[in-house]
C-alpha cells in the first residue's frame, strides 16, 4: 500500500505500560495535520469514538478506538484525543519506549500500521546513575 498520509509516534514508557500507571491509550496531539490523519468525530456528543481498522505488514487486522474525551464541555475535566485498544499490538510486537509506530493511510482511506525497533543509545554514567534519554514526539512524514 503506497501511503498518501503518514505520521509516526515515538513510544513513551507510559504508551507501553512501563510506568505501571493507568493508561488510556496513546494521546493524539491537537495539531491539525496530525489530527487530520484520523476520522472526524462529532464533538457535540459526549466522548465520541470510532473503531478504526489497521493492517500490519502481514495483513493482520488490528482494531483500535479513536476517541475524543471531551467531557470538559459536559461538566468534566478531560479534553483530549486518544487512540486506545493498542495494548495487544504493542505487546505482541514486543514494543518498548523509544520504538516508533508509523500510521499510514492510502488514497482509499485504508489504514496500516508499522513499527521500527529503536537502537539503544549509548549509556553514559552520570553521578553514579545511568541515563537513557528517550523522546515521545509525533512526526508528520507525508501529507
Amino acid at each position: 500500500m503506497a501511503p498518501e498520509y503518514e505520521i509516526s509516534k515515538k513510544l513513551s514508557p507510559n504508551d507501553c505500560g512501563e510506568t505501571a500507571g493507568h493508561q488510556a491509550g496513546i494521546c493524539i496531539p491537537k495539531n491539525g495535520k496530525i489530527l487530520d490523519f484520523f476520522p472526524e468525530l462529532d464533538s457535540s456528543v459526549l466522548n465520541p469514538r470510532i473503531k478504526m481498522i489497521f493492517y500490519d505488514r502481514n495483513q493482520k487486522i488490528w482494531e483500535f478506538n479513536f476517541i475524543y474525551y471531551n467531557n470538559r464541555f459536559f461538566c468534566g475535566t478531560r479534553n483530549e484525543y486518544r487512540l486506545t485498544g493498542m495494548t495487544e499490538y504493542i505487546r505482541s510486537n514486543n514494543l518498548s519506549a523509544g520504538d516508533e509506530i508509523f500510521f499510514l493511510k492510502n488514497s482509499e482511506n485504508k489504514y496500516s500500521i508499522q513499527f521500527n525497533k529503536h537502537i539503544l543509545p549509548e549509556i553514559r554514567e552520570n553521578s553514579g546513575k545511568y541515563v537513557i534519554k528517550l523522546g515521545n514526539t509525533w512526526k508528520i512524514i507525508s501529507y
